[in-house]
């Protein structure tokens, strides 16, 4: 199996759905890591003022060493979309022996 291959089986893996209460966001992953951290982004409280809902899909590519290493926005509201970059910065996966990409979605709603 290819690189491409690879990657291909990894996006096209088991959806994982994990509702996360905290602050109103949920979020939707396709995993072939295991998440060692992984907080909820915190609902921003501009968005709440502006009665703003939406959904935030990013790509990722972690690094060996369990870390984000790249994100890549695909979609999302700017004050939505910070919301989620800063809780990135804090998310974890168990090491592996090289990197993988995949992408998560996160649906804000109060």
């Amino acid at each position: 199996m290819n690189t491409r291959q690879k990657k291909a089986s990894i996006l096209g893996g088991a959806m994982l759905a994990v509702a996360l209460g905290l602050g109103g966001a949920s979020l939707q992953a396709q995993e072939g890591r295991k998440a060692l951290s992984n907080p909820a982004p915190v609902y921003p409280e501009m968005a709440k003022r502006m009665h703003l809902t939406g959904v935030v899909k990013v790509q990722v590519v972690i690094g060996a060493d369990g870390r984000i290493k790249e994100k890549n926005f695909i979609g999302g509201h700017p004050v939505l979309v910070n919301a989620v970059e800063e809780t990135l910065k804090n998310w974890k996966y168990a090491p592996a022996s090289g990197e993988t990409t995949t992408q998560l979605e996160f649906n804000f709603r109060p």
